[in-house]
């Protein structure tokens, strides 16, 4: 009754309004700025502020996000400026007081060149930050994508954290991922802060990582764009690393979380013949390629196409889809030529009704939907493990793969 009294705006309903407090501010310094390279080549420029007390910690280092953003502000080094908290947690600089510019200030010139490796650096049409195109001999990259293949949600591998990957390369060890898997006992222990115990659960970590499911693999890569729960899709979509390579712009667009700005950095990704030469190598490692084989409860929807819009009363989408999968069909993300069904539940939306009724896709119901199968429930071991695996990593990215393109390290 509540939320009726208090009713609608034009943009949201007032019963779920949330109130911000206003960040806290500080005025401080800005010392120099600072150029950090990603695993991606992405340049972010960080901030070296005159410690400041703001909301509790000390902040010294701020990101100043991209070129754009800095001539917007037209921050320069020697300017007081103003530091909060975005979110409360990462500091950022909201403007500068003029004020107190010093007489002699110039405006700040952007790097044009790699401050690691000296390239030309890039933009490329739609982004807002600068690139560094040396991928394969810029070192902040080249340990960059190491340490993201040796993640917990990528290839887990244990004893191995950013220092010993350093150790590693500066040793020339490791120049690739496919390295790793060519590292003998011996050539650790004798390394600096290692010694045989370590160099040995280093090896066996690495060894055990070819165990690894095949999505958590394609996470490892580090395709541009391609998050843990986009790679999750993929490898559900596709099954295998092959299919996934073989695969057109289309067919890619048709797996779930998977839009064409993906799509084209897949397909970019593998027209690399650097990529797949690290590839060759990581097979003949035996890093697993293939999703496992599902245990089928039926063929009943064996070469049919699918897709689920709407809410549900019985199961969730992703039960729903689920069970599609255990009983031999396909799930497609969008309404296309190629889907046979559409599973319908109560506010599907009108454009993928308008566009199923175009095409002649048949739309059906929950009800009618289980009664192809003719059985109700997902067999209990796979119910399971959808749930820990749900908890694990369900959403916890959501659609944001674009979160990988690397976030400087503050702190």
């Amino acid at each position: 009754g509540v939320r009726r009294q208090l009713g609608f705006t034009a943009k949201a309903p007032k019963w779920a309004v949330a109130y911000k407090f206003k960040a806290e501010q500080a005025l401080t310094r800005l010392d120099s700025v600072a150029f950090q390279v990603g695993r991606t080549g992405a340049i972010t420029p960080v901030a070296n502020l005159e410690p400041v007390l703001l909301a509790g910690t000390t902040v010294r280092r701020a990101t100043l996000h991209n070129a754009e953003q800095m001539a917007l502000l037209d921050i320069r080094p020697g300017d007081m400026v103003y530091v909060e908290k975005g979110g409360e947690i990462i500091p950022k600089i909201t403007g500068v007081e003029l004020s107190q510019r010093p007489a002699d200030s110039r405006p700040f010139e952007y790097i044009t060149v790699c401050p690691e490796c000296g390239t030309p650096l890039v933009k490329y049409e739609g982004e807002a930050k600068h690139y560094c195109p040396n991928q394969g001999g810029c070192r902040p990259q080249i340990i960059g994508r190491i340490i993201h293949f040796i993640r917990r949600k990528a290839m887990d591998i244990e004893g191995l954290g950013e220092e010993t990957v350093e150790l590693l390369y500066e040793n020339g060890l490791v120049r690739d991922v496919a390295d790793l898997y060519d590292l003998q006992a011996p050539q650790l222990a004798c390394l600096p802060r290692l010694g045989e115990k370590s160099a040995d659960n280093i090896i066996r970590s690495i060894r055990g990582s070819v165990e690894v499911p095949f999505r958590r693999v394609l996470f490892g890569l580090g395709i541009r764009f391609v998050g843990e729960t986009t790679a999750k899709y993929l490898a559900e979509h596709f099954r295998s690393l092959d299919a996934v390579m073989k695969a057109t712009r289309e067919e890619l667009t048709e797996a779930d979380e998977v839009g064409g700005r993906i799509a084209d950095a897949i397909i970019e990704y593998f027209a690399d013949e650097k990529n797949l030469a690290i590839i060759r190598r990581l097979r003949d490692a035996g890093v697993k390629f293939e999703a496992e084989a599902r245990e089928l409860a039926s063929e009943s929807l064996a070469g049919k196409s699918f897709v689920i819009s709407g809410k549900f009363s019985n199961h969730s989408r992703d039960e729903l889809k689920e069970l599609i999968e255990i009983h031999g069909g396909r799930n497609l993300a969008a309404v296309s030529a190629n889907v046979d069904y559409i599973v319908a539940g109560e506010n599907m939306g009108p454009a993928k009704l308008k566009k199923a009724e175009k095409l002649g896709v048949k739309i059906i119901s929950e009800e009618d939907f289980i009664a192809m199968i003719g059985s109700d429930e997902i067999p209990a071991a796979n119910a399971a493990e959808k749930r820990t695996e749900g908890s694990a990593e369900g959403g916890a990215e959501g659609g944001a793969a674009h979160k990988d393109a690397a976030e400087p390290e503050l702190f």
